[in-house]
């Protein structure tokens, strides 16, 4: 049954980035697919060069725990994602459409999130392990 559901997941995949490559290849507003190779290259080495190895050494400095080192990742992973967005605000050149929303204040909020639910996790983890270790009846 793994043998299956991992083939299928492989064949899935391949034809995911097959369609990709088909709509990259055809769109009319890619004019150099070059470009898109030079960007996702780019893309690759700052990810893997700069942002990953950032993220492991401030794990291993700063966060003595699974929870806190998780929450690193997550927020490292957000901010990979927001952080354009939040430079971004307030550049609309006139299109009010264009950026409209308050995306540090977003921004904030989704780490705030994330982080609660990761104190709400270790807090959780803790009582557990408090009512495990008290002897007496229950």
């Amino acid at each position: 049954m793994a043998r299956f559901l991992r083939l299928g997941t492989a064949l899935a995949g391949i034809a995911l980035m097959a369609y990709g490559l088909y709509g990259l290849l055809n769109d009319h507003y890619i004019t150099d697919p070059a470009d898109v190779l030079v960007w996702a290259v780019g893309g690759l080495l700052l990810h893997d060069g700069l942002w990953v190895p950032l993220v492991c050494l401030a794990g291993a400095r700063f966060a003595r725990g699974t929870a806190l080192r998780t929450w690193l990742i997550v927020a490292a992973a957000v901010t990979a994602v927001g952080l354009p967005a939040v430079l971004r605000a307030g550049t609309d050149h006139g299109n009010f459409t264009l950026l409209p929303l308050p995306y540090l204040r977003n921004y904030l909020l989704v780490l705030a999130a994330t982080g609660a639910l990761t104190l709400l996790g270790v807090a959780a983890s803790a009582v557990r392990r408090r009512r495990r270790r008290r002897p007496g009846p229950r």
